[in-house]
């Protein structure tokens, strides 16, 4: 299942939790798996491969760029993929508050989509070195270390959610002034059109094109205007409106200033060489 990553850090945040174990599996067929979870619920961070555990009946593959969390004593079954090696680590831990234990999202299984970031795996192996070290040192950092892991996974997830929400509001608002180039668009009626605030819009279109959507408009506009003086005897008024620019010296400026010559000019130079 699916799970509200806000919802998530909000309740890791307020039920108190401890490690009860920190554990590296790999694939070994000489050893058959349980057919339940442990008697805690655990995250289980993949490192390598590929291997599908149900939980309860409901199938998640582990491969790296997921974390899967499983409830204690659900029913378990394993498929495995061929001959596919694959490792993981499974870090078991309790709710130290049996009060707040019963509602808690420990009896839940669901998987978060980190994407593969190297930071959070050299913090899961940390982690599993720490707690295989003896003393009350290795205990304090295995607790502080958990949280590093949680909370880098967390992290992980909302840049990847961003990521995929910017894209997509990129894609649809390019697609948009393609389509409409030539008519009165501004950034103010684009934020507007998309619901997203002029400071949202200019951050997206940085990101994705180096340059803010004003400048992505008019140079979208002045690469169709290129196509019509070459392709046409339009006059340059005219091509300027088609284009959506209203002003054919705004027009001949900014022309000139993304080609560094006239468009008159640009049209002279191919019809009098053409190829």
């Amino acid at each position: 299942m699916k799970i509200d990553v806000n919802q998530l850090a909000e309740h890791l945040a307020q039920i108190p939790f401890q490690v009860e174990g920190v554990y590296r599996y790999a694939k070994n067929p000489g050893v058959p798996h349980a057919d339940y979870t442990d008697s805690f619920p655990g995250f289980v961070f993949p490192l390598t491969g590929k291997v599908q555990f149900q939980f309860n009946g409901t199938p998640y593959i582990f491969t790296p760029g997921k974390v899967v969390h499983g409830g204690a004593k659900m029913r378990l079954a394993q498929k495995m993929f061929g001959n596919t090696n694959w490792e993981y680590i499974l870090v078991l831990y309790r709710i130290c508050n049996a009060e707040l234990e019963e509602s808690s999202l420990s009896h839940q299984h669901f998987e978060l989509s980190t994407g593969q970031s190297p930071r959070l795996i050299e913090l899961i192996m940390r982690l599993w070195h720490v707690y295989n070290q003896p003393g009350g040192i290795s205990m304090f950092q295995t607790e502080m270390l958990f949280r590093d892991v949680l909370n880098e996974a967390l992290l992980c997830v909302v840049n990847r959610q961003n990521s995929y929400e910017s894209q997509t509001l990129f894609e649809q608002v390019t697609n948009y002034i393609h389509q409409y180039y030539y008519q009165s668009l501004t950034v103010a009626s684009l934020a507007e059109q998309y619901n997203v605030n002029r400071n949202r819009l200019s951050y997206v279109f940085r990101r994705h094109a180096g340059m803010g959507p004003a400048e992505y408009l008019i140079k979208y506009r002045i690469n169709m205007a290129q196509e019509m003086l070459f392709t046409s005897d339009t006059p340059v008024q005219q091509i300027a409106q088609t284009v959506g620019i209203a002003d054919p010296f705004y027009f001949s400026r900014v022309f000139k200033k993304q080609l560094g010559i006239s468009p008159t000019e640009y049209r002279e130079k191919f019809i009098d060489n053409p190829c």
